[in-house]
């Protein structure tokens, strides 16, 4: 029993107990001061960490421009508190952590602002609320992902100033995070389209190798492939990495064709870098840089100048903030004796040491009458309030979420009544939905207000590094991006000169391949990336008109390409002119036989009378010089450019006018066979093949090829055609046969007639006959035959307009074959020797003389 009741007294005993015990030391603030309401403030006084634990050996340095950072939310909360527009009756106090750049120290400072740096709890389950009502900070990405992470659960607002990785605009996983700097998102967007603008499409890239550097490049590299840009490389940096690292990433710097390097890495980072550039002396490298580095004084030195001259970026708007130099300037340590962050901040800005610290036999003792106005660094030079305009806006969004919360606008709808009037205990999630409400503008004129993701409106300044006379360099600001504007116009570039690296008066070049030309197709090389292409000149047919193309177009059936294949010209048009010299030489050959044939016909009508006209049926020999005037004429018709008319004329005319002809030679051919079986005893054909039987004949044979021409032009009639086939690069204007057959036809049927003719004449070549036609006829026969057939394979072969050559040199040689053969020895009788145009000397009963 005894036992039971020590155990039950022990038990007793450990309940009253407070169960939540402070473990290890207490953490204090860098900063502080009390008020009604208390505003945390986490910022990286301590950076260029060595080692990736935050336990240190050496003091790393202070930063003053973070410094800066925290004196001006200490002003902005100084000015609420003198307002008496902005929560009146209320005082808002602050604590100011230090996280040294560090993710332990960062989420170690958190839960000291969060918790409190009580011993013990009242409430023994312990519950109670944040000891601040939102926490101003984060400067680094990585380290604010971890408290937003550890605070989004409990509501606790968490506002940063400097942490732009995109991943923090997920509400899902950080539902209490705002923001006063814009997010990655736009800012690679900025980046990949100042790429673009200048024409660079071959570049590296450079990041920290943190939170804040991966996601930037990612989104970044996603944004400018889609603008056609390639990167060679991509290396990460960090602080921590041994200088192998750094001078592995130097040397890949050095052996790149590209001459553009996008950074986007934190100022600290890039540092390291930027000293093994200067080791290796590579400096003929045009930067482009994210909002971290671009604007900042520190890394901008005359030595690293000589690395990153003519640097261009985008930067967080400038702005001024009235009162604030003053402000910064007349900090006494002495007036706030608690604050250990500011005896640190004067000791390290004047090279002293105050009494109460540790005595350092290289310093001399801080008396306190040094004057912050005497000194000219980072935390007294405001010129550039880019990132502590942010914390300004950042304080003042919570100062105002906090009068619209004890104002109680919403009252019905989220909270009670009740709750406004306290103005104490705040609830995190209350503090939650007011900044997520806040629209204010500040006395700059500028407008705060959170988007869904916890976002501001991103704008940017395009800032380019440009030295100075003293050597020192100056931001200057060459153009504005505005997210808010519409697609196209976000990107402004004012009229501004442009300093380059190497001091270049023009737009560096960063291609893997030059622009292919108009004219010219990109084909990738094998192995490498789009932007590594040769260029090769579009085929025969095909042009580019602009450049860099990737395709090759086709030129329209009529058309073909230049000599440097960027236009469509059309085609040459190519038929049998009168003007060239073919043409002008066909024509001559035409009408000089048209001219003969009608001066033998005078002849003949002249000697109508004598006995070598009369014999063979003058009548048939002056409708064969019709014909034959006929066949010259015609071959007219096949010269100029091919019409309708001319293109149905051509060939039924030549058809019908040697079907006439030949039928005129062959019923010559019968006349003379004929009479010479009238000369035979008891034959009397001649009276079966008279004058009207032979004008029968002639009619006869010749409507057959009148039929035959007459259906073709009825059914299928011969039509102008360009022909684009033959050539590529002309057009021949011919005539369509329309259908095949009864040009064939026409043809076979003018053969049939020539050999029949030629037969006939063949076998009456030696009647005794002094004059004997038919050897005349067979002859001249025989070179028809002859002209024809070799006609077939010529006009088959033969290209475009020399088809039609050949075509009318056929009919010309036949035409005059004909005409000399069977005309030219009865001329010569006619002319030459008259004495010889007699009945007798014609039948051969008068021995010509020796």
């Amino acid at each position: 029993m005894l036992l039971l009741a020590l155990s039950l007294s022990a038990l007793i005993t450990r309940a009253e107990e407070p169960v939540c015990l402070l473990q290890g030391a207490p953490e204090l603030p860098q900063l502080s001061h009390e008020g009604d309401i208390i505003i945390g403030g986490i910022f990286s006084f301590h950076n260029n960490l060595i080692e990736v634990s935050p336990t240190f050996r050496l003091m790393p340095d202070l930063n003053f421009r973070e410094f800066q950072f925290a004196e001006t939310m200490i002003f902005a909360i100084e000015e609420i508190n003198n307002s008496t527009l902005l929560l009146p009756g209320v005082s808002l106090g602050y604590k100011i952590y230090d996280d040294c750049s560090s993710v332990p120290l960062a989420m170690k400072a958190a839960m000291a602002l969060v918790n409190g740096q009580d011993r013990t709890f009242s409430d023994v389950h312990c519950t109670k609320t944040s000891s601040v009502h939102a926490i101003i900070g984060l400067s680094d990405s990585s380290p604010t992902i971890a408290v937003a992470t550890s605070f989004g659960p409990f509501g606790i607002p968490v506002i940063s100033y400097f942490a732009t990785c995109t991943c923090l605009s997920n509400r899902k996983e950080f539902p209490s995070f705002f923001r006063t700097i814009p997010s990655d998102y736009y800012q690679s967007r900025a980046l990949a389209q100042l790429v673009k603008h200048f024409g660079w499409t071959w570049i590296g890239a450079i990041r920290s190798d943190n939170d804040y550097g991966n996601y930037g490049m990612a989104t970044f590299i996603e944004a400018v492939q889609e603008l056609g840009v390639c990167i060679e490389y991509s290396e990460a940096i960090y602080r921590t990495y041994p200088r192998e690292r750094f001078r592995t990433t130097a040397d890949i710097m050095r052996r790149s064709t590209s001459k553009v390097v996008v950074a986007f890495a934190s100022f600290i980072d890039l540092e390291f870098l930027i000293k093994e550039l200067l080791l290796q002396n590579i400096t003929n490298v045009q930067w482009i840089g994210s909002e971290d580095w671009i604007s900042n004084e520190k890394l901008a030195t005359k030595e690293n100048y000589k690395v990153l001259a003519g640097a261009i970026g985008v930067a967080i708007s400038n702005a001024q903030i009235s009162g604030l130099s003053e402000f910064l300037q007349n900090v006494v340590p002495h007036d706030t004796p608690s604050n250990t962050g500011l005896h640190e901040f004067w000791e390290s800005i004047f090279s002293c040491t105050f009494v109460t610290h540790e005595k350092n036999a290289t310093s001399h003792p801080c008396n306190g009458s040094e004057h912050l106005s005497t000194i000219k660094d980072q935390y007294t030079d405001v010129s550039e309030l880019r990132i502590a305009n942010n914390v300004y806006k950042a304080t003042y969004a919570i100062a105002h979420s906090l009068h619209d919360f004890f104002n109680c606008p919403f009252a019905q709808d989220v909270i009670s009544t009740e709750t406004c009037s306290d103005k104490i205990n705040i609830k995190p999630w209350q503090g939650v939905h007011y900044i997520k409400t806040v629209n204010l503008t500040t006395k700059n004129g500028e407008e705060v207000f959170f988007d869904h993701n916890g976002d501001p409106v991103a704008k940017y300044e395009l800032v380019n590094w440009q030295p100075n006379d003293d050597g020192t360099t100056r931001f200057v600001t060459i153009g504005v991006y505005d997210a808010s504007l519409p697609e196209g116009q976000k990107f402004i570039m004012n009229n501004l000169s442009i300093v380059w690296t190497g001091h270049l008066n023009r737009v560096p070049e960063s291609v893997c391949s030059e622009a292919c030309l108009p004219g010219f197709r990109k084909a990738i090389q094998q192995g490498k990336p789009l932007c590594c292409f040769d260029c090769i000149l579009c085929p025969d047919g095909e042009i580019s008109n602009t450049s860099n193309s990737i395709n090759c177009i086709k030129c329209p059936i009529e058309f073909k390409s230049n000599d440097q294949r960027d236009t469509c010209v059309l085609k040459e048009m190519e038929f049998l002119s009168f003007k060239e010299i073919t043409g002008v030489l066909l024509v001559i050959f035409s009408l000089i036989g048209t001219f003969l044939t009608v001066s033998i016909a005078f002849l003949f009508f002249y000697y109508r009378n004598t006995p070598i006209v009369k014999a063979n049926n003058s009548e048939l020999s002056f409708l064969l010089l019709f014909s034959l005037t006929m066949c010259f004429l015609c071959s007219l018709t096949f010269i100029g450019e091919p019409t309708e008319l001319s293109c149905m004329l051509r060939h039924t005319a030549f058809g019908i006018t040697f079907a006439l002809c030949i039928s005129c030679i062959l019923g010559k051919t019968i006349v003379v066979l004929m009479a010479f079986r009238a000369t035979l005893p008891n034959r009397n054909v001649m009276k079966w093949f008279g004058p009207l039987q032979q004008r029968l004949s002639v009619l006869g044979l010749t409507a057959v090829q009148v039929l035959i021409c007459t259906l073709w032009l009825t059914l299928s009639p011969p039509f102008p055609n360009r022909n684009m086939q033959h050539y590529k690069e002309k057009i021949i204007l011919e005539c369509n046969l329309g259908s095949s057959l009864p040009f064939y036809a026409v043809l076979g049927y003018i053969g049939f007639l020539s050999s029949l003719c030629f037969i006939l004449s063949f076998l009456a070549r030696k009647l005794p006959d002094n004059f004997n036609e038919a050897k005349f006829i067979t002859f001249s026969m025989l070179i028809f035959c002859m002209v024809w057939i070799t006609f077939i394979p010529a006009y088959i072969s033969s290209p475009g307009k020399f088809t039609v050559a050949v075509e009318i040199f056929a009919i010309l040689a036949s035409s005059f074959a004909l005409l000399f053969c069977i005309f030219l020895p009865k001329c010569y009788i006619m002319t030459i020797h008259p004495e010889k145009n007699t009945k007798k000397q014609l039948m051969g009963k008068i021995p010509l003389k020796q």
